[in-house]
């Protein structure tokens, strides 16, 4: 919630700035295209390994079955044709986009950067707090463990983050989901990165409204765009892109 509002003067500094329109209860886009949970659907589906992931077997696959604490969204079982159109009016357009900004980025530049934002519970934060520290976590950067982006991407966002004062997690409780590891390919050039933001930091969590720190929070994602515009031909390892196209 308000994560697009939060990052919303990413084009002020020369990013390209993504936002889905449908909420993840609806269609999740940060999930593989076959992680079809086949407990919601009416018929036999295409079987895919994809839906032996533990993910969508607790119900959050693409289209996701539950909510907070295993409610369930629906009475009754979808449709293959009412998944099929959420798929295509909603799904596929967005990596479409994606996958094209992304490459042409790649290919102008020489390197790409992915930042997939989100909002988390605090709760989860402090269900996954380091033992010997008592503070939330404010932010967790996802790398998928490191393999969706280079070290150096990395330290520099995390050190933005810890010098503007927030606490920081490495891929604790959360690696990076479906876009940061199909997107994040350092060998090619394409890094990703998931940020995941403590919403306690900028809204009421009961009331879901804005709170005082909301600009500030703002001004400091901004700025975090502004800093990695400003130093990615120092921290983006460049590639040639017409040997990597040969070589594919």
């Amino acid at each position: 919630m308000y994560v697009d509002a939060l990052f919303a003067e990413a084009a002020n500094f020369g990013a390209t700035l993504i936002s889905a329109r449908y909420p993840r209860s609806f269609v999740d886009l940060n999930r593989g295209a076959n992680e079809i949970d086949p407990d919601l659907v009416d018929d036999d589906l295409p079987v895919h390994r994809e839906q032996s992931l533990p993910r969508v077997q607790a119900g959050l696959g693409t289209i996701p079955r539950i909510v907070a604490e295993d409610a369930p969204i629906y009475d009754d079982k979808l449709s293959i044709e009412d998944i099929a159109l959420r798929m295509r009016e909603i799904y596929h357009p967005f990596h479409a986009t994606l996958e094209h900004e992304v490459e042409s980025l790649r290919v102008l530049h020489g390197t790409a950067l992915l930042v997939d934002a989100h909002s988390m519970p605090s709760l989860a934060t402090r269900n996954n707090a380091p033992r010997n520290r008592s503070a939330q976590i404010d932010i967790v950067l996802g790398t998928c463990h490191g393999r969706a982006c280079s070290d150096r991407v990395t330290d520099f966002i995390s050190q933005y983050f810890r010098r503007s004062g927030y606490t920081i997690a490495l891929n604790r409780p959360y690696a990076g989901g479906y876009i940061t590891n199909h997107f994040g390919r350092p060998h090619r050039a394409s890094h990703a990165i998931q940020i995941e933001i403590n919403r306690a930091l900028y809204m009421n969590e009961t009331s879901y409204e804005m709170t005082a720190n909301f600009d500030s929070l703002k001004a400091d994602l901004s700025g975090l765009v502004a800093a990695l515009t400003g130093a990615w031909r120092d921290i983006m390892p460049v590639s040639d892109t017409s040997d990597t196209k040969a070589a594919e």
